[in-house]
Protein backbone atom coordinates (compact mmCIF):
# COMPACT_ATOMS: atom_id res chain seq x y z
CA UNK A 1 0.00 0.00 0.00
CA UNK A 2 1.11 3.37 -1.16
CA UNK A 3 1.28 6.62 1.43
CA UNK A 4 -1.47 7.71 -0.70
CA UNK A 5 -3.97 5.04 0.04
CA UNK A 6 -3.45 4.96 3.71
CA UNK A 7 -6.62 6.23 5.40
CA UNK A 8 -5.05 8.38 7.48
CA UNK A 9 -3.69 10.71 4.57
CA UNK A 10 -7.04 11.92 4.40
CA UNK A 11 -6.77 14.29 7.62
CA UNK A 12 -10.78 14.16 8.03
CA UNK A 13 -9.80 10.34 9.32
CA UNK A 14 -7.60 11.77 12.36
CA UNK A 15 -7.78 12.40 15.33
CA UNK A 16 -7.85 16.18 16.73
CA UNK A 17 -4.43 15.56 18.46
CA UNK A 18 -3.27 14.59 15.37
CA UNK A 19 -4.66 17.31 13.08
CA UNK A 20 -3.31 19.75 15.69
CA UNK A 21 0.75 18.53 15.16
CA UNK A 22 0.31 18.15 11.37
CA UNK A 23 -3.04 19.60 9.48
CA UNK A 24 -2.15 22.18 7.52
CA UNK A 25 1.32 22.11 7.48
CA UNK A 26 2.54 22.83 3.71
CA UNK A 27 6.86 21.98 3.00
CA UNK A 28 8.53 24.10 1.06
CA UNK A 29 11.13 21.92 -0.90
CA UNK A 30 13.75 22.00 2.08
CA UNK A 31 11.40 19.72 3.65
CA UNK A 32 11.97 21.51 7.02
CA UNK A 33 9.81 19.38 9.79
CA UNK A 34 8.64 22.44 11.39
CA UNK A 35 6.61 24.58 9.81
CA UNK A 36 8.46 27.13 7.65
CA UNK A 37 8.08 31.27 9.26
CA UNK A 38 7.74 33.30 6.07
CA UNK A 39 8.19 36.95 7.30
CA UNK A 40 8.31 38.69 3.56
CA UNK A 41 5.24 40.95 2.95
CA UNK A 42 5.28 41.03 -0.47
CA UNK A 43 5.54 38.03 -3.76
CA UNK A 44 7.15 37.91 -6.78
CA UNK A 45 5.86 36.25 -10.05
CA UNK A 46 7.13 34.77 -13.23
CA UNK A 47 5.72 36.78 -15.66
CA UNK A 48 2.67 40.25 -15.57
CA UNK A 49 0.15 37.84 -17.16
CA UNK A 50 1.01 35.33 -14.26
CA UNK A 51 0.45 38.88 -11.48
CA UNK A 52 -2.89 39.40 -13.66
CA UNK A 53 -3.76 36.00 -13.05
CA UNK A 54 -3.75 36.01 -9.18
CA UNK A 55 -5.24 39.82 -8.80
CA UNK A 56 -7.82 38.36 -10.69
CA UNK A 57 -8.45 35.29 -8.79
CA UNK A 58 -7.30 32.61 -10.96
CA UNK A 59 -4.61 31.87 -9.56
CA UNK A 60 -4.73 30.89 -6.15
CA UNK A 61 -0.95 32.09 -5.22
CA UNK A 62 -0.26 34.43 -2.70
CA UNK A 63 -0.15 38.09 -3.50
CA UNK A 64 0.79 40.14 -0.22
CA UNK A 65 0.82 39.42 3.43
CA UNK A 66 -2.12 41.89 4.45
CA UNK A 67 -4.33 38.79 3.77
CA UNK A 68 -2.52 36.04 2.15
CA UNK A 69 0.66 34.36 3.75
CA UNK A 70 1.97 30.87 4.16
CA UNK A 71 2.82 30.51 7.36
CA UNK A 72 -0.73 32.48 8.65
CA UNK A 73 -2.74 29.69 6.23
CA UNK A 74 -1.01 26.89 7.64
CA UNK A 75 -2.45 28.02 11.16
CA UNK A 76 -5.80 28.79 9.73
CA UNK A 77 -5.84 25.24 8.15
CA UNK A 78 -5.07 23.69 11.60
CA UNK A 79 -7.48 25.38 13.81
CA UNK A 80 -10.46 25.00 11.06
CA UNK A 81 -9.89 21.26 10.90
CA UNK A 82 -9.73 21.59 15.13
CA UNK A 83 -13.12 23.50 14.88
CA UNK A 84 -14.59 21.11 12.04
CA UNK A 85 -15.03 24.66 10.09
CA UNK A 86 -14.96 24.85 6.25
CA UNK A 87 -12.57 28.05 6.66
CA UNK A 88 -10.72 30.03 9.35
CA UNK A 89 -8.83 33.57 9.05
CA UNK A 90 -6.16 35.02 11.54
CA UNK A 91 -6.32 38.34 12.72
CA UNK A 92 -4.27 40.33 15.06
CA UNK A 93 -5.79 40.28 18.24
CA UNK A 94 -8.99 38.91 19.84
CA UNK A 95 -10.86 41.61 20.07
CA UNK A 96 -9.92 42.06 15.86
CA UNK A 97 -11.49 38.89 15.53
CA UNK A 98 -14.52 39.94 17.73
CA UNK A 99 -14.87 43.48 15.49
CA UNK A 100 -14.19 42.05 12.65
CA UNK A 101 -16.77 39.24 13.13
CA UNK A 102 -19.66 41.62 13.66
CA UNK A 103 -18.48 44.51 11.06
CA UNK A 104 -18.51 42.27 8.56
CA UNK A 105 -21.64 41.28 8.94
CA UNK A 106 -23.78 44.31 9.30
CA UNK A 107 -24.51 47.44 7.45
CA UNK A 108 -25.85 50.59 8.71
CA UNK A 109 -29.88 50.63 9.46
CA UNK A 110 -28.98 47.00 10.85
CA UNK A 111 -29.59 45.92 14.41
CA UNK A 112 -27.62 43.39 17.04
CA UNK A 113 -29.00 41.42 19.45
CA UNK A 114 -25.93 40.69 21.92
CA UNK A 115 -25.80 38.87 25.41
CA UNK A 116 -24.94 41.20 28.20
CA UNK A 117 -22.43 39.06 30.02
CA UNK A 118 -19.34 40.16 28.04
CA UNK A 119 -15.77 40.70 27.95
CA UNK A 120 -15.93 44.48 28.68
CA UNK A 121 -13.93 45.39 24.94
CA UNK A 122 -16.73 42.99 23.86
CA UNK A 123 -19.39 44.93 25.51
CA UNK A 124 -17.71 48.26 24.08
CA UNK A 125 -17.76 47.43 20.41
CA UNK A 126 -21.68 46.18 20.78
CA UNK A 127 -22.79 49.54 22.74
CA UNK A 128 -20.72 52.05 22.07
CA UNK A 129 -18.80 51.30 19.09
CA UNK A 130 -21.50 50.11 16.75
CA UNK A 131 -24.19 52.73 17.37
CA UNK A 132 -21.33 55.08 16.11
CA UNK A 133 -21.67 53.85 12.60
CA UNK A 134 -25.62 53.59 12.44
CA UNK A 135 -26.16 49.60 13.91
CA UNK A 136 -28.11 49.74 17.15
CA UNK A 137 -27.88 47.07 19.75
CA UNK A 138 -29.96 45.14 22.15
CA UNK A 139 -28.38 43.26 25.22
CA UNK A 140 -30.40 40.70 26.96
CA UNK A 141 -29.71 38.33 30.24
CA UNK A 142 -28.20 35.58 27.91
CA UNK A 143 -28.93 32.87 30.83
CA UNK A 144 -32.51 32.48 29.31
CA UNK A 145 -32.96 32.07 25.47
CA UNK A 146 -36.37 33.24 25.25
CA UNK A 147 -34.76 36.99 25.91
CA UNK A 148 -32.74 36.71 22.54
CA UNK A 149 -36.81 35.97 20.83
CA UNK A 150 -38.33 38.89 22.96
CA UNK A 151 -35.08 41.10 21.64
CA UNK A 152 -35.02 40.40 17.78
CA UNK A 153 -36.04 43.27 15.36
CA UNK A 154 -37.21 42.88 11.49
CA UNK A 155 -33.63 44.23 10.75
CA UNK A 156 -31.75 42.23 13.40
CA UNK A 157 -28.78 40.61 11.40
CA UNK A 158 -26.50 39.11 14.15
CA UNK A 159 -26.65 37.78 17.53
CA UNK A 160 -23.80 37.93 19.41
CA UNK A 161 -22.84 36.12 23.16
CA UNK A 162 -19.99 34.20 24.54
CA UNK A 163 -20.03 30.93 26.96
CA UNK A 164 -18.81 30.36 29.28
CA UNK A 165 -18.98 34.33 29.78
CA UNK A 166 -16.15 36.60 31.29
CA UNK A 167 -16.05 36.38 34.16
CA UNK A 168 -18.94 35.03 35.94
CA UNK A 169 -18.94 31.67 33.72
CA UNK A 170 -22.45 32.10 32.96
CA UNK A 171 -23.80 29.93 29.98
CA UNK A 172 -26.08 30.47 26.98
CA UNK A 173 -27.42 27.60 25.07
CA UNK A 174 -26.11 27.95 21.61
CA UNK A 175 -28.66 25.49 20.26
CA UNK A 176 -31.41 27.05 21.33
CA UNK A 177 -29.88 30.64 20.44
CA UNK A 178 -28.92 29.49 16.84
CA UNK A 179 -32.64 28.64 16.35
CA UNK A 180 -34.16 31.78 17.39
CA UNK A 181 -30.97 33.78 15.28
CA UNK A 182 -31.83 31.79 12.04
CA UNK A 183 -35.39 32.09 12.30
CA UNK A 184 -35.14 35.56 11.77
CA UNK A 185 -32.48 35.46 9.35
CA UNK A 186 -29.42 36.42 11.41
CA UNK A 187 -26.31 35.37 11.68
CA UNK A 188 -25.36 34.12 15.16
CA UNK A 189 -21.52 34.45 16.36
CA UNK A 190 -20.26 32.69 19.38
CA UNK A 191 -16.84 33.65 21.68
CA UNK A 192 -15.34 30.34 22.70
CA UNK A 193 -12.16 31.52 24.38
CA UNK A 194 -13.63 30.39 27.43
CA UNK A 195 -14.69 27.11 26.45
CA UNK A 196 -11.50 26.61 24.25
CA UNK A 197 -12.24 24.62 21.18
CA UNK A 198 -11.25 21.32 23.44
CA UNK A 199 -14.55 21.68 25.75
CA UNK A 200 -17.49 22.70 23.31
CA UNK A 201 -17.96 22.98 19.63
CA UNK A 202 -20.23 25.76 19.03
CA UNK A 203 -20.56 25.33 14.91
CA UNK A 204 -21.90 21.73 15.62
CA UNK A 205 -24.49 23.12 17.88
CA UNK A 206 -25.75 25.66 15.17
CA UNK A 207 -23.19 29.07 15.21
CA UNK A 208 -22.35 30.38 12.40
CA UNK A 209 -19.28 32.18 12.79
CA UNK A 210 -17.45 31.35 15.87
CA UNK A 211 -14.18 33.76 17.28
CA UNK A 212 -11.12 33.08 19.74
CA UNK A 213 -8.25 35.32 21.16
CA UNK A 214 -5.93 33.63 20.00
CA UNK A 215 -3.28 35.30 22.63
CA UNK A 216 -5.16 33.03 25.54
CA UNK A 217 -4.94 29.24 25.32
CA UNK A 218 -3.83 28.64 21.48
CA UNK A 219 -0.94 30.41 22.77
CA UNK A 220 -1.21 29.05 25.95
CA UNK A 221 2.30 30.88 26.97
CA UNK A 222 1.78 34.41 27.13
CA UNK A 223 4.52 35.05 24.05
CA UNK A 224 1.94 36.45 21.26
CA UNK A 225 -1.08 38.11 20.17
CA UNK A 226 -3.76 36.58 17.73
CA UNK A 227 -7.18 36.03 17.33
CA UNK A 228 -9.53 33.68 14.88
CA UNK A 229 -12.98 33.26 12.81
CA UNK A 230 -13.93 30.40 11.18
CA UNK A 231 -16.92 29.50 9.61
CA UNK A 232 -18.29 28.44 5.99
CA UNK A 233 -15.97 29.01 3.02
CA UNK A 234 -18.93 31.34 1.71
CA UNK A 235 -18.86 33.88 4.98
CA UNK A 236 -14.96 33.62 5.59
CA UNK A 237 -13.71 33.60 2.10
CA UNK A 238 -16.39 36.43 1.23
CA UNK A 239 -16.96 39.57 3.42
CA UNK A 240 -14.50 38.49 6.33
CA UNK A 241 -11.60 38.43 3.60
CA UNK A 242 -12.80 41.25 2.05
CA UNK A 243 -12.75 43.22 5.35
CA UNK A 244 -9.24 42.34 6.14
CA UNK A 245 -7.70 42.55 2.67
CA UNK A 246 -8.94 45.93 3.12
CA UNK A 247 -8.90 47.40 6.27
CA UNK A 248 -5.77 45.31 7.43
CA UNK A 249 -6.44 43.75 11.17
CA UNK A 250 -4.03 40.92 10.09
CA UNK A 251 -2.04 38.09 11.58
CA UNK A 252 1.69 38.35 11.75
CA UNK A 253 3.94 35.57 10.56
CA UNK A 254 5.58 35.07 13.04
CA UNK A 255 2.70 35.32 15.04
CA UNK A 256 0.94 32.65 13.40
CA UNK A 257 4.14 30.01 13.74
CA UNK A 258 4.11 30.72 17.31
CA UNK A 259 0.22 30.09 17.65
CA UNK A 260 0.87 26.84 14.97
CA UNK A 261 3.52 25.72 17.78
CA UNK A 262 0.56 26.20 20.53
CA UNK A 263 -2.18 24.06 18.55
CA UNK A 264 0.56 21.61 19.17
CA UNK A 265 0.24 21.02 22.90
CA UNK A 266 -3.24 22.38 23.12
CA UNK A 267 -5.32 19.12 23.93
CA UNK A 268 -2.69 18.04 26.40
CA UNK A 269 -2.52 21.44 28.15
CA UNK A 270 -6.09 22.39 28.44
CA UNK A 271 -6.65 18.51 29.69
CA UNK A 272 -4.55 19.33 32.34
CA UNK A 273 -6.33 22.59 33.46
CA UNK A 274 -9.71 21.62 33.27
CA UNK A 275 -8.73 19.18 35.77
CA UNK A 276 -6.82 21.32 38.09
CA UNK A 277 -9.59 24.14 38.02
CA UNK A 278 -12.19 20.99 39.03
CA UNK A 279 -10.24 19.93 41.73
CA UNK A 280 -10.32 23.36 43.13
CA UNK A 281 -14.03 24.50 42.32
CA UNK A 282 -14.67 20.94 44.48
CA UNK A 283 -12.30 22.86 47.24
CA UNK A 284 -13.38 25.96 47.10
CA UNK A 285 -17.55 24.91 47.74
CA UNK A 286 -17.22 24.09 50.80
CA UNK A 287 -14.37 26.31 52.05
CA UNK A 288 -16.57 28.96 54.46
CA UNK A 289 -14.94 32.13 53.19
CA UNK A 290 -16.15 31.40 49.88
CA UNK A 291 -19.72 32.40 49.63
CA UNK A 292 -20.13 31.24 45.40
CA UNK A 293 -17.95 28.86 43.47
CA UNK A 294 -18.93 29.29 39.76
CA UNK A 295 -17.79 26.33 37.39
CA UNK A 296 -20.09 24.75 34.47
CA UNK A 297 -19.49 20.97 35.64
CA UNK A 298 -20.05 21.76 39.48
CA UNK A 299 -23.24 20.79 40.95
CA UNK A 300 -23.73 24.41 42.45
CA UNK A 301 -23.59 26.10 39.32
CA UNK A 302 -27.08 27.41 38.85
CA UNK A 303 -26.88 26.02 34.82
CA UNK A 304 -25.01 22.57 35.43
CA UNK A 305 -27.25 21.15 33.42
CA UNK A 306 -26.86 22.86 30.41
CA UNK A 307 -23.06 22.98 30.86
CA UNK A 308 -22.61 19.13 31.09
CA UNK A 309 -25.09 18.70 27.86
CA UNK A 310 -23.04 21.61 26.03
CA UNK A 311 -19.73 21.30 27.01
CA UNK A 312 -17.06 18.49 26.99
CA UNK A 313 -15.44 19.69 30.35
CA UNK A 314 -16.17 22.38 32.73
CA UNK A 315 -13.36 25.03 31.48
CA UNK A 316 -9.72 25.71 32.95
CA UNK A 317 -11.46 28.87 34.79
CA UNK A 318 -13.26 29.13 37.68
CA UNK A 319 -15.22 32.05 39.42
CA UNK A 320 -15.35 32.28 43.29
CA UNK A 321 -16.49 35.50 45.66
CA UNK A 322 -14.85 35.88 49.02
CA UNK A 323 -16.77 36.82 51.86
CA UNK A 324 -15.67 40.38 52.90
CA UNK A 325 -15.91 42.18 49.43
CA UNK A 326 -12.83 43.88 47.54
CA UNK A 327 -10.73 44.04 50.83
CA UNK A 328 -10.95 40.65 51.45
CA UNK A 329 -10.65 39.89 47.66
CA UNK A 330 -7.25 41.74 47.51
CA UNK A 331 -5.73 40.12 50.34
CA UNK A 332 -6.49 37.21 49.80
CA UNK A 333 -5.21 37.37 46.19
CA UNK A 334 -1.89 39.74 47.43
CA UNK A 335 -0.86 36.48 49.57
CA UNK A 336 -0.58 33.92 46.97
CA UNK A 337 3.00 32.98 45.87
CA UNK A 338 2.61 30.68 43.15
CA UNK A 339 -0.43 31.79 41.53
CA UNK A 340 -0.17 35.41 39.73
CA UNK A 341 -2.22 38.62 39.92
CA UNK A 342 -2.61 39.76 35.81
CA UNK A 343 -5.53 40.50 33.51
CA UNK A 344 -4.75 37.60 31.09
CA UNK A 345 -6.17 33.79 31.07
CA UNK A 346 -5.11 30.57 29.70
CA UNK A 347 -1.48 30.50 29.96
CA UNK A 348 0.46 27.81 31.26
CA UNK A 349 0.93 30.17 34.63
CA UNK A 350 -1.73 30.59 37.14
CA UNK A 351 -3.47 34.00 37.33
CA UNK A 352 -6.31 35.86 39.70
CA UNK A 353 -8.01 38.71 38.46
CA UNK A 354 -10.34 40.97 39.99
CA UNK A 355 -12.48 41.89 37.23
CA UNK A 356 -14.70 44.60 38.88
CA UNK A 357 -11.44 46.61 39.13
CA UNK A 358 -9.42 45.51 35.92
CA UNK A 359 -10.80 44.05 33.15
CA UNK A 360 -14.53 45.19 33.94
CA UNK A 361 -13.74 48.65 36.00
CA UNK A 362 -15.03 50.85 32.98
CA UNK A 363 -18.94 49.21 33.23
CA UNK A 364 -21.16 51.21 35.41
CA UNK A 365 -22.04 50.39 38.98
CA UNK A 366 -25.50 48.80 37.80
CA UNK A 367 -24.29 46.97 34.86
CA UNK A 368 -21.28 45.12 37.24
CA UNK A 369 -23.92 44.40 40.00
CA UNK A 370 -26.59 43.22 37.08
CA UNK A 371 -24.12 41.05 35.59
CA UNK A 372 -23.03 39.71 38.82
CA UNK A 373 -19.11 41.33 39.03
CA UNK A 374 -19.37 41.93 42.93
CA UNK A 375 -16.70 43.29 44.96
CA UNK A 376 -15.17 39.80 46.26
CA UNK A 377 -15.59 38.31 43.08
CA UNK A 378 -11.81 36.62 41.80
CA UNK A 379 -11.35 35.09 38.01
CA UNK A 380 -9.04 31.97 38.49
CA UNK A 381 -7.26 31.02 35.18
CA UNK A 382 -5.91 27.43 35.98
CA UNK A 383 -2.67 27.16 34.90
CA UNK A 384 -0.07 23.47 34.82
CA UNK A 385 1.41 23.87 37.74
CA UNK A 386 0.81 20.77 40.62
CA UNK A 387 -2.95 21.09 41.27
CA UNK A 388 -2.09 20.40 44.98
CA UNK A 389 0.24 23.57 45.07
CA UNK A 390 -2.20 25.68 43.34
CA UNK A 391 -4.95 24.38 46.01
CA UNK A 392 -2.22 24.90 48.84
CA UNK A 393 -1.73 28.42 47.25
CA UNK A 394 -5.47 29.14 47.52
CA UNK A 395 -6.20 28.27 51.14
CA UNK A 396 -3.11 29.79 52.72
CA UNK A 397 -4.62 33.18 51.02
CA UNK A 398 -8.11 32.86 52.26
CA UNK A 399 -6.42 31.91 55.52
CA UNK A 400 -5.00 35.57 55.48
CA UNK A 401 -8.64 36.85 54.97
Amino acid sequence: MSKTENPLFDPARRAPETQLVHGGTERSPAGETSEALYLNSGYVYPSSGAAEARFKGDDPGYIYSRFSNPTVEMFQNRIALLEGAEAARGTATGMAAVTLALMSQLRAGDHVVSARALFGSCRYVVEDYLPRWGVSSTLVDGRDSNNFAAAMQPNTKAVFLETPTNPTLELVDIAAVADIAHAHGAVLIVDNVFATPINQSPLALGADLVVYSATKHIDGQGRVMGGAILGSQERIGGDIHTFIRQTGPSMSPFNAWTLLKGLETLPIRVRQSNASAAAIANALSDHPKISRVLYPHHPDHPQYELGMRQMRAGSTLVAFEVEGGQEAAFRMADALAVILISNNLGDAKSIITHPRTTTHQRLSEEVKLESGITPGLLRLSVGLEATEDLLADLLYGLDQV
